[in-house]
């Protein structure tokens, strides 16, 4: 059966941030994950993962101002002394909470004409966050995002995180394989699932269309981690999603998924 690990940015926010890791550990996730943990000190972060016997599976790199529409700065022009920075604020974060996985969020790029051009860009601040993150033996994804949910993403399909990926040509960049932006911009899960299979670094899940558990909608996810285990994938999965209401009594779907 697949790793599960709890999105603290959408899962248990019943409680406060740095509560989530008790909160996520009671309910039997073995790894955690979340967007950013930069409004955090590191040591918090890592005296909670050490206390509840958790494992950081994955964050991201600053993504610039979210508040103001960005959504990654890897393809913006004139913000490359900005990613370098963020690259090594990351790597910090990932060597105090243990983490061996970042995503390298490319950004939005609304004019189509600029799109060339920013995809040449992320291609060069991805070989420059992965020879920064090798030293450490860390691994930067990419993944692309559906056009429902971020208008305007550089990535949106999987053939396009492949082609970055032979592009850039770094042993440590891969795939997060998210099912949610999937199967809305691609459908065909479990065929991606097995024609990717050397690239992924990640995966994460989510009911489809509104982004809640992952018993609730159009995907079988019983069926995909079946699939997962039969391929042989070792990696963490990703529960990025918002639950109905409470977070610890919507998982129903965990428990039959880990029972025997």
């Amino acid at each position: 059966m697949p790793r599960f690990a709890a999105n603290l940015s959408m899962m248990f926010t019943e409680v406060p941030f740095l509560d989530r890791f008790a909160a996520a550990a009671a309910a039997g996730f073995k790894g955690v994950e979340y967007l950013f943990p930069y409004d955090f000190p590191q040591a918090a972060i890592a005296e909670r993962l050490a206390a509840h016997g958790l494992t950081q599976a994955l964050f991201n790199l600053p993504p610039g101002d979210w508040q103001a529409g960005d959504r990654g700065i890897a393809a913006l022009a004139g913000r490359e002394g900005e990613f370098r920075e963020s690259v090594d604020l990351a790597l910090d974060y990932a060597r105090a909470t243990g983490c061996r996985t970042l995503h390298a969020m490319a950004g939005v790029v609304a004019d189509p004409a600029d799109r060339a051009a920013a995809w040449d860009r992320d291609l060069e601040n991805l070989r420059h966050a992965c020879g920064r993150a090798a030293a450490d033996g860390i691994t930067i994804l990419v993944e692309p995002l559906n056009t429902r949910d971020v208008p305007g993403y550089l990535l949106t399909r999987q053939d396009e995180a492949r082609q970055a990926i032979a592009a850039v040509g770094a042993a440590n960049l891969r795939l997060q394989l998210d099912f949610y932006h999937c199967q809305i911009m691609e459908g065909d899960l479990a065929v991606h699932l097995r024609d990717y299979a050397d690239v992924i670094g990640h995966i994460q899940i989510a009911g489809v269309p509104d982004r809640h558990e992952p018993d609730i909608g159009e995907v079988n996810y019983p069926y995909l981690f079946d699939r997962m285990d039969r391929q042989g994938y070792a990696g963490w999965v990703g529960c990025e999603y918002r639950p109905r209401g409470d977070t610890a009594a919507g998982l129903g779907w965990l428990r039959r998924a880990v029972a025997p």
